[in-house]
């Protein structure tokens, strides 16, 4: 679902002053053949298009692989907070590293590992290696991911690049659509592991048009040192900040949680040091200065995070009690991702008219109501797709304004770290909330009558059985509660929209 917003920030970061000059140099120094930029833009729109589908297959995935593994809702929520936690922590870096070391070479390398580790991913024995593995996925996808847009426009000159990138854009606003529906079938004919195996064929493909089709290029300047200190620092504050959500669920886990949270804040305040005095900070911090760049980083962490604790929590209920099976499940996310990727651009085009304020009010509000039709549990098919539609219609809204506000309140000098800052925020802001969320559901299970070590949300005993109304009753309340946080997240983006973001330029 970020692939409309990762185009258009992408795209302000590509048309920077300073990035200008960079690919300027680019092109004089690694020239792309007419003949080969359809391979290169084949190329980024399959590596794009791996990274996105994988997101949302995976979730799908999550009830079936509750059941095979025996896991509880805990430990599986760390199959998708791996993943973000690495990703959203070393994005920067890999974009940094791309100017340094060529975008070609980062790139190749961060598909090759992306592949080997959902490779490993595939072969995981157990619950504990699938995360190891989904974390090792994380990092290499850092690589990855911001290559896919420097390479376009290090290959396309300027007149065309436009029409480049927006082709890039609609294919890969088409993969996020059809990635759930097509994940479906897979895990209901191949079973979970084939969420991992698809991405093996990508891979090699992405690979060999790279390495016979893009020219490698670097930005012919003198890179500042990348900053790994506070990489490490920002894995640290990220992690330990998760886990202590995470660990709210647990035996204990008062005391807990509030000493990872604790070590979280400690490992914050060392990443704010340490970015005042880094000569290439991650994110520089004189971007804070501006009311409006804080303000939509904080419409971004509470919009994210509203979508990503519905999402997590959505195939739970349709594969439980409504029964639907995997690929029913597809198809009924397919809509989301359709609809965010016909309407977003027009909705950029209204907020350049009438203002930024009024669409991500709008959109974020209609984004709550969602999540609280989801809590209510309304029956039938209309009762979920009602919700998936308002929710696609609220987040085609406010994609394209967010980043033109985060865009605007940044000077142009800083443009790139800008972009780069939100974009982090936005994958962040899954893992907080899928870790936030996924405490709330537990607790409220467990605290309902499904406390038993049988119970587990999500696993359903036989109709039958004793335990069953217990279960049933249960899991609707903790659902309910689930998706009530994730909607006042959704609500909490609104206020702070309303309160913190320009209206008219």
């Amino acid at each position: 679902m970020d692939s409309q917003r990762d185009v258009t920030m992408g795209f302000h970061r590509l048309t920077s002053p300073e990035r200008s000059s960079a690919l300027s140099d680019q092109e004089a120094e690694a020239p792309c053949a007419p003949p080969a930029r359809s391979f290169v833009l084949a190329a980024t729109i399959l590596a794009s298009a791996m990274a996105f589908i994988d997101g949302s297959v995976v979730t799908i995935a999550l009830p079936v692989m509750q059941i095979e593994m025996a896991a509880d809702l805990v430990a599986l929520q760390w199959v998708v907070n791996g993943y973000m936690l690495f990703l959203g922590a070393l994005i920067l870096v890999g974009g940094a590293a791309g100017d340094r070391f060529g975008l070609r070479r980062v790139f190749v390398l961060g598909t090759v590992g992306f592949g080997a580790a959902s490779a490993l991913c595939a072969l995981s024995p157990s619950l504990g290696w699938l995360i190891v593995a989904r974390c090792a996925q994380g990092a290499f996808a850092a690589l990855m991911v911001p290559q896919s847009l420097a390479i376009i426009s290090a290959s396309f000159p300027p007149d065309i690049r436009g029409r480049a990138i927006g082709t890039w854009a609609g294919a890969s606003a088409l993969a996020t659509a059809m990635g759930p529906a097509l994940g479906g079938v897979l895990i209901d004919t191949l079973g979970w592991r084939a969420a991992f195996w698809i991405n093996l064929p990508l891979a090699v493909g992405v690979v060999c048009l790279a390495l016979r089709h893009v020219p490698e290029s670097r930005s012919g300047k003198a890179p500042g040192p990348l900053d790994w200190q506070g990489a490490a620092l920002a894995i640290s504050a990220a992690g330990l900040f998760t886990l202590g959500l995470t660990a709210l669920a647990g035996e204990g886990g008062g005391w807990a949680a509030s000493g990872l949270c604790l070590a979280g804040v400690a490992a914050g305040a060392a990443l704010i040091a340490v970015e005042r005095r880094a000569p290439s900070p991650l994110m520089p911090l004189g971007l804070f200065a501006s009311r409006a760049f804080v303000g939509a980083n904080l419409a971004t962490l509470f919009l994210y995070g509203a979508l990503a604790g519905m999402i997590f929590l959505l195939p739970f209920d349709l594969m439980g009690p409504r029964g639907m099976t995997a690929s029913q499940v597809g198809l009924m996310l397919f809509p989301l991702g359709l609809i965010i990727g016909l309407f977003a651009s027009r909705a950029g085009a209204l907020a350049d008219r009438i203002g930024t304020r009024a669409l991500l009010v709008t959109g974020s509000s209609a984004a709550a109501v969602a999540g609280f039709a989801f809590a209510m549990e309304l029956p039938g098919l209309v009762g979920v797709l009602g919700p998936v539609l308002l929710l696609g219609f609220g987040l085609a809204l406010v994609v394209a304004p967010l980043t033109t506000v985060v865009m605007n309140a940044a000077p142009d000098a800083l443009s790139g770290a800008a972009s780069g800052v939100n974009n982090a925020v936005s994958r962040l802001a899954g893992l907080f909330a899928v870790a936030l969320v996924g405490a709330a559901t537990a607790i409220v299970f467990a605290a309902v009558g499904a406390s038993s070590t049988e119970s587990r949300f999500g696993v359903w005993p036989s109709i039958g059985s004793p335990e069953y109304p217990a279960v049933v009753a249960a899991f609707s309340r903790a659902y309910s509660v689930g998706m009530t946080v994730s909607a006042a997240l959704a609500a909490l983006a609104a206020f702070t929209a309303w309160r913190m973001t320009p209206g008219r330029s």
